[in-house]
Parts: C-alpha cells; sequence; structure tokens
C-alpha cells in the first residue's frame, strides 16, 4: 500500500459540488492498495502513518505525530498513486489493486483508522473529487509498504 501524506492546515473533499470531508489542521493522505496488498499491508500503512512525525515539538523539530497532535486525518483514494511510468508518456496502472481490491481495502483502511483516530474524514472511492488543501511548510511524505 502506498500513503502520499501532506501536512496540512486544512484539507477538503468536493464531490458533485457537495463537500464530503473536511478537516482542520492534521494529514491529508492519498491512499493506494497495489496488486496483491492485503489487510496485513493496510495495517502497517495505517500504523506508520499515524505513529510518523510530522509535526513540531516544542524545539520546532518534527518530533510529534498526527496522534500526539491529535489532528485531523482525510483519506483519500487515489488509484493513480500506483502507476508505472518508466517508459512512453502514458502511465500503466498495472500495479494498482483491481477495483474491487482496492475499494475493499480502503474501506479496510479507513474503518481501522476510525477506530484508532478521534478526526477521520475521506473521499470517495472512484468519485470524481475535487481535493483541496493548503500544505504546511510544505510537509510531504511518501510511504509505502511493499516498495517495488
Amino acid at each position: 500500500m502506498i500513503g502520499l501524506l501532506q501536512r496540512v492546515s486544512s484539507a477538503s473533499v468536493v464531490v458533485d459540488g457537495a463537500t464530503i470531508g473536511a478537516i482542520d489542521a492534521g494529514l491529508m493522505v492519498l491512499v493506494c492498495a497495489e496488486r496483491n496488498d492485503t489487510e496485513k499491508e493496510a495495517d502497517a500503512l495505517l500504523t506508520k502513518l499515524l505513529g510518523y512525525r510530522v509535526f513540531a515539538d516544542e524545539a520546532g523539530k518534527m518530533n510529534r505525530s498526527v496522534t500526539d497532535v491529535e489532528g485531523g486525518l482525510l483519506l483519500v483514494p487515489q488509484f493513480t498513486l500506483a502507476a508505472d511510468t518508466k517508459s512512453g508518456t502514458r502511465p500503466s496502472f498495472t500495479p494498482a489493486a483491481a477495483p474491487a481490491d482496492g475499494l475493499r481495502l480502503f474501506n479496510y483502511f479507513v474503518e481501522r483508522a476510525r477506530l484508532k483516530h478521534k478526526v477521520v474524514q475521506t473521499g470517495q472511492f472512484g468519485a470524481d473529487m475535487k481535493v483541496a488543501l493548503t500544505n504546511d511548510g510544505p510537509v510531504t511524505f511518501w510511504l509505502q509498504t511493499n516498495a517495488r
């Protein structure tokens, strides 16, 4: 699984003109299931994500996690993170999980996140989403459970 996390001061997702998910300060995370991923990879990514230290402590060092600062978590499904861009000028999505598996793993990831974190909002799998965010820093990190 892949998570592209961005530390944000705010973020939101709009589908068909309606805001379906929004957070104030926290992490906006694009989430992607890759072919052959299982709940094991989803759990590993979530554990790393919730503990990843990207928020400043009193000394200004990145020593606090989203859990430590009780920040919001906006989880947005995005299969394009698994794109193979090695050749040509059109990406291949062969590395991405099949849509049914991607949906199942995204829903599992969200369910587990809601059990472990207070504020969890989401995008909508398969929808044409408009994602807005104010990246704080900017701070952006790529997390991957099974790097290719």
